[in-house]
């Protein structure tokens, strides 16, 4: 019974990928990706659409309208998923009871914060990230603020001069900050220039300061300068390249690899 739901559980989730990366599909389509009959993909489409997650249109479906922002986090967060548990597991065991720490609205912060929930211990979270404050809700031992100011969607983060000057008031013993790029000039990189700024502010709030990054955002690039990748300790995968390897030795950087063995 148990495993029936959740067969089926995964087969909407697929469904709704499938949405969300090709737009609207008919039900033929749908059946054919997800590997399942007409009849059943049909009423996985009626309690997708009761949920509404999904509009229903005729000869097939599309994503909600405003459930693809929700999608698209949930897709970010399944990309190198080992690796981000294994930075996320190298975190966690840096944390001290009885400390406050901030955590951004990353997706391999969004790991860490999944492992404190599991295995809580007294601290006090400051984080801008919505998901990330949800995974909070009623678990004992935690004292979570949720800074204010202007909800950026594409990331389901709280931005800007409001978010800027609560930072003012308050400092952390770690900051946790994660990264959409680290380019070839050895900085970090937002794609949003209101979540850049917020970043840059939170590094001059700690002393204790990490960037979790893994191997896929060396290299790529993203708009808006953050700060240089040796303002902070790096935690980073065992799959980032020699040629970084030696660059990171060549800027300075303090960093620690994640054991992808590591258990969850």
């Amino acid at each position: 019974m148990n495993q029936s739901g959740g067969l089926k559980t995964d087969r909407q989730d697929l469904i709704r990928s499938h949405l969300y990366a090709n737009g609207f599909s008919t039900i033929q389509d749908i059946a054919d990706a997800v590997g399942a009959s007409l009849a059943t993909v049909r009423r996985d489409l009626q309690l997708l659409q009761e949920a509404g997650a999904i509009d229903r249109v005729h000869g097939g479906a599309r994503i909600a309208e405003g459930s693809s922002v929700e999608l698209a986090f949930q897709e970010r967060e399944k990309r190198q998923l080992s690796a981000k548990r294994a930075i996320a597991n190298a975190a966690y065991e840096r944390l001290s009871p009885r400390t406050a720490i901030f955590l951004d609205a990353g997706t391999t912060v969004l790991q860490l914060a999944k492992l404190i929930r599991i295995n809580s211990m007294p601290l006090r979270i400051f984080t801008n990230g919505l998901i990330v404050a949800q995974e909070f809700m009623n678990v004992p031992n935690l004292d979570v603020v949720l800074l204010g100011g202007q909800l950026r969607s594409e990331n389901a983060s709280l931005v800007g001069p409001q978010a800027e000057a609560m930072l003012e008031t308050i400092w952390f013993d770690q900051l946790f900050l994660g990264a959409s790029a680290v380019s070839g000039d050895g900085a970090i990189y937002s794609v949003d220039s209101a979540e850049a700024s917020l970043n840059r502010k939170m590094l001059t709030r700690s002393n204790n300061r990490f960037v979790l990054a893994d191997s896929s955002k060396f290299g790529a690039t993203a708009t808006y300068k953050v700060a240089p990748l040796n303002s902070a300790k790096l935690i980073t995968d065992a799959g980032l390249s020699k040629d970084w390897r030696t660059q990171l030795n060549e800027l300075a950087v303090e960093t620690i690899f994640a054991d992808q063995g590591a258990k969850s």
